[in-house]
């Protein structure tokens, strides 16, 4: 690698840090959770400002915008019939209970950034910005255009990336900065469905928990019907004008990486049945719903599957509820290639046998692209000459955008080897932290890479 561009690069990060980490906090902001659609508004009115403000900030750093009727938008340096992209997203998920400091005020503590979408995904978004400006302002030669898309509808469907593919041609290589380090070239299929009762409560007046489907449940809130009950280690139980209210605290974390996670659904249905509160049909969905909270690789729901492409299926609750007197539980799995979305769908059904029924409700099927693509060649190649690792692209659970192109990847900025502080939340957890360090190393990653791929033939 050129040892003077990388320290021109170095140099340009070094002028342009503050702004970098102020134009992050002016978008953390903005709550961009998906609302009620709206005229100029298809995912609500917070996505709508959130990106008008992100293409603001693009504008301001010299760079060419276009608005794509509010359901995406991109900033563009460049000309040409063919054109590379990065893409990441400004919407989030709501933020939950128990953040320390206001979620949307982004702050700082010992070389990190704290606040909902620092990570996920505002704070790559703003260092995609930056690195097309890196190649504006030094004129770097690019055969294709470049563009650096922002869309608003990651977190709960992509219909912001649907009605782009719609409406204006692919990218001819794209990558997503919404995963982990190095470069991930296969993502895990999406299954999204829901148990629902087939009878009416009796003694579970109501419950509700969690605050998205896509993140496991950190507080699950109940209230029964019971004589006398003692608090347990993890669920505490106080009498309420004549009725019970249970509250079981967990830890949350993000569905497709639910290690280390406690979900307070599963804490809840044990204490539940421990304590036998419920009646026999309650009895039958709590024990229903405790193997999927037991067990996130679904072998308790006989649906476990490993394909030795990707690493194993796995499954979690993240929101529990009421509904016309009948409860109801979310599910999220993430699977390889040898099972599918029906697949999981039946096994969970006769589980579930005259109980509930169970709804597939949404999915996409796993993709995958050769570790031996030149782009993605170029992408681990930059990682590595900027680390000094010999790191080797991996497949995940998560899913982002570059399921949804036809030549894509995820591309950083996380870095789960590296611990973080103690204090530190994960993405769709509170207080969610992004390192500083790390954050500004991914821009320079970003900009080697993108030059590098102006070289290639699409």
């Amino acid at each position: 690698m050129n040892s003077e561009l990388l320290k021109d690069i170095d140099g340009f990060i070094a002028e342009n840090e503050a702004n970098i980490f102020r134009d992050i906090a002016r978008l953390v902001k903005i709550n961009s959770v998906e609302g009620e659609a709206a005229e100029n508004a298809p995912f609500g009115p917070g996505p709508a400002a959130v990106l008008k403000l992100g293409l603001e900030i693009a504008g301001e750093l010299g760079l060419e915008t276009k608005n794509c009727e509010n359901y995406i938008g991109y900033a563009t340096i460049g000309e040409g019939e063919k054109y590379l992209s990065t893409i990441t997203h400004l919407d989030i998920v709501p933020t939950g209970d128990g953040w320390t400091e206001d979620p949307f005020t982004m702050r700082e503590r010992e070389g990190y950034i704290i606040g909902r979408g620092v990570l996920d995904d505002k704070g790559p978004s703003v260092i995609c910005l930056y690195a097309l400006k890196y190649l504006e302002d030094r004129n770097i030669p690019l055969n294709y255009e470049l563009r650096a898309l922002l869309g608003t509808n990651e977190e709960r469907g992509m219909g912001d990336v649907i009605y782009y593919l719609e409406n204006y041609p692919a990218p001819a290589f794209c990558f997503s900065p919404d995963a982990d380090f190095p470069v991930c070239n296969g993502e895990k299929g999406i299954y999204g469905g829901r148990i629902c009762a087939n009878f009416e409560n009796e003694n579970i007046v109501d419950i509700k928990g969690g605050f998205t489907t896509n993140a496991v449940c950190d507080k699950c809130e109940a209230w029964v019907k019971a004589d006398k009950l003692e608090s347990g280690s993890d669920v505490t139980a106080l009498e309420e004008n004549g009725l019970w209210h249970l509250t079981a605290l967990g830890v949350g974390g993000h569905a497709a990486m639910p290690k280390g996670t406690k979900n307070a659904i599963g804490l809840m249905a044990d204490y539940i049945l421990e304590n036998k509160l419920a009646s026999e049909k309650e009895t039958a969905f709590f024990e229903l719903i405790s193997k999927l909270h037991r067990d996130y690789s679904g072998k308790l729901l006989g649906i476990d599957a490993d394909d030795g492409l990707f690493d194993p299926l796995t499954i979690v609750g993240g929101m529990i509820g009421m509904e016309n007197g009948r409860m109801w539980q979310s599910l999220d799995s993430r699977y390889p290639t040898n099972t599918n979305a029906e697949k999981i769908t039946a096994g969970i059904q006769k589980q579930a046998g005259d109980i509930a029924t169970v709804l597939n409700l949404r999915g996409a099927e796993p993709f995958y692209i050769s570790a031996d693509n030149p782009a993605v060649k170029v992408c681990i190649d930059a990682y590595n000459s900027i680390t000094g690792e010999n790191a080797k692209p991996f497949t995940m659970g998560g899913g982002t955008y570059a399921r949804d192109f036809p030549n894509a990847v995820s591309f950083g900025p996380e870095h789960p080897e590296r611990k973080m502080p103690d204090w530190a939340g994960p993405i769709h957890g509170i207080d969610e932290t992004a390192s500083k360090a790390y954050l500004l190393e991914a821009l320079k990653i970003y900009i080697v890479a993108l030059i590098e791929l102006q070289k290639l033939e699409f």
